[in-house]
């Protein structure tokens, strides 16, 4: 093991727990009469506060982006490739902040968490959790740190539609927001991968009504199920054949019904490897969210209507094998955006990776990326 990490690094970092006393009234009308927020942060804040940036996580994310949590733990933060020195989200430039959404199972309120009317976790009494309210909610995380305005908020997949929301619900306290894999809303195809994953979990006989805490277990097959259908939809069908083709983990045919493709193999460790570290309640309560998130709803579906409420400037970043939240969803946005006359900037990147295109720094998208971030730098003075 290397005694050192590497230059391009944040570093080692400690998430740490932030307490709000204000209640935070929910969009389903349930009122959260306080509630903890787990975030990390790099880089410094400068004096004028204006070089913050925040980072938003897509639905199995969290406040671990960037850097180490030990010098044992050599598994960096699910975004490490995008921030730290010189990179995309340069920190010798910017102060960043990275968070655990709220519904989330890494710290921050949610199921997993003690519901104080009762004294035991909240499992499937805590509410259903919105877009917007995340956005609430890291409004006040932004107070707390005495952060008037976000030089951008970034975020890919799930991440990008907070972004986007920050522009129309927030719209004087960030500079630019960078929407990367994302949509403005789900098509019927979404949603109806979104019910299958619920449905896997929710029949699970380990369920238990969402109260398997209770019971002393997990649906672990429910969630592998889900985790194994949305680990399918992340990728495109060209990067599973290079990884994989019709490889068996064996020579020849078993004439049976275990894993003996290794793609089969693959998808079996990923869900099994997901449904030990995250919590089924959490997993409902973000694919509902991604359900819901619909900015033209409240504009009489007109999309441009809706983005005019926005006055920041736009980067928005599509990828072409992304089939998930394909390169036309992005462009529906854009369209909308300069329909509505705001500034927006447009790059689909040519990548065989599919919706997980967004976390591989690809030459291009690392260089526009890059190119956008340093003229926000610049902006602020950085």
């Amino acid at each position: 093991m290397p005694d050192s990490l590497p230059p391009d690094s944040v570093g080692l970092v400690a998430p740490r727990t932030l307490h709000f006393d204000q209640p935070l009234t929910l969009a389903c009308g349930q009122t959260l009469p306080n509630w903890d927020l787990v975030i990390e942060t790099y880089g410094t804040l400068n004096e004028s506060h204006s070089n913050a940036v925040l980072i938003c996580h897509a639905l199995s994310g969290h406040h671990h982006a960037a850097g180490y949590h030990s010098m044992e733990d050599r598994k960096p933060g699910w975004w490490d490739t995008c921030i730290g020195p010189g990179k995309p989200i340069d920190t010798n430039r910017f102060f960043v902040v990275s968070l655990n959404n709220l519904g989330g199972c890494h710290g921050s309120t949610g199921p997993t968490s003690t519901n104080p009317e009762t004294g035991q976790p909240y499992g499937p009494d805590f509410p259903v959790i919105t877009v917007k309210d995340w956005v609430h909610s890291q409004a006040m995380l932004a107070d707390q740190l005495g952060i008037e305005c976000w030089a951008a908020v970034v975020g890919g997949s799930l991440g990008g539609m907070q972004a986007l929301q920050w522009s129309l619900s927030y719209p004087d306290r960030l500079r630019h927001a960078v929407v990367i894999a994302s949509t403005p809303r789900l098509s019927a195809q979404n949603i109806a991968f979104n019910e299958v994953a619920r449905r896997a979990i929710t029949s699970d006989a380990d369920f238990h009504g969402g109260r398997y805490h209770e019971h002393d277990t997990l649906p672990r097959n429910g969630l592998m199920l889900a985790r194994m259908v949305g680990h399918i939809t992340y990728l495109s069908d060209a990067s599973m054949g290079e990884k994989f083709g019709r490889e068996l983990r064996d020579q020849a045919y078993q004439f049976g019904y275990d894993a003996e493709f290794q793609v089969e193999s693959y998808l079996r460790y990923q869900g099994e490897r997901f449904s030990e570290s995250f919590d089924a309640n959490t997993y409902l309560l973000m694919t509902r969210a991604l359900d819901y998130f619909d900015p033209a709803y409240d504009a009489g579906n007109d999309l441009a209507k809706a983005m005019t409420a926005a006055s920041c400037e736009f980067l928005v970043l599509s990828f072409s094998t992304d089939w998930r939240f394909t390169p036309a969803r992005s462009r529906e946005l854009v369209d909308a955006m300069i329909a509505a006359q705001r500034k927006v900037s447009y790059v689909e990147i040519d990548a065989p990776w599919g919706h997980d295109a967004f976390l591989i720094p690809t030459p291009r998208y690392t260089e526009v990326f890059t190119a956008y971030m340093g003229r926000v730098a610049r902006e602020v003075g950085q």
